[in-house]
């Protein structure tokens, strides 16, 4: 099997002073919380925006892992729409002492370049910050992080730059090189 080799950066925010909001995009843009716990609305949006760039660790996972994962105090997924059609998205995790983890972040190919993803970040940001907030029992988030790698898309560490992460990481690693995905089996974009 041939490997590709693969950059994984890792970035973070420790105060909420460090977020720097992209603008909105337009009047028809709204990000809401997906609020009920849903495997498969959340196996679409993994599928729908990671399958042309190569998103697969989490593909064989079963439908009870699906729900055990979404059900998981902290845990948010915040969606972008565009007149009523998801476009992205941005998954949050509240971890050990005061840490949130943006696990995902992306927009569906057809919604990128078109200036919604700042903004859905920004949003993500913002509320990993106020996370505690709607979950009693977290702590108060002292530091927001994420990581990107080289096969994200060209825009994605300018966009986490702009909005005010920090690199504090960078690991180089050979991949096995998989076949696309697409959303599902054969539609690879």
């Amino acid at each position: 099997m041939s490997t590709i080799t693969v950059t994984t950066w890792s970035l973070e925010q420790t105060s909420p002073a460090d977020l720097r909001p992209a603008a909105v995009p337009g009047d028809d843009i709204r990000i809401i919380r997906a609020e009920v716990p849903s495997p498969e609305f959340s196996r679409f949006l993994y599928t729908a925006v990671g399958g042309d760039i190569r998103w697969t660790d989490r593909l064989g996972m079963t439908y009870a892992e699906w729900q055990e994962w979404v059900d998981r105090p902290g845990v948010e997924t915040w969606v972008a729409y565009e007149k009523g059609t998801p476009a992205g998205y941005v998954q949050l995790e509240a971890q050990d002492e005061g840490a949130v983890e943006i696990v995902y972040f992306g927009l569906i190919p057809a919604f990128r370049g078109r200036r919604i993803g700042g903004h859905l970040l920004s949003q993500g940001v913002a509320r990993a910050w106020d996370l505690a907030e709607r979950w009693p029992g977290l702590p108060q988030t002292k530091r927001v992080w994420l990581h990107t790698c080289s096969k994200d898309g060209p825009h994605a560490m300018d966009n986490y730059l702009r909005r005010g992460f920090r690199l504090f990481d960078t690991k180089v690693d050979q991949e096995p090189e998989v076949e696309t995905p697409g959303p599902w089996p054969g539609a690879a974009i």
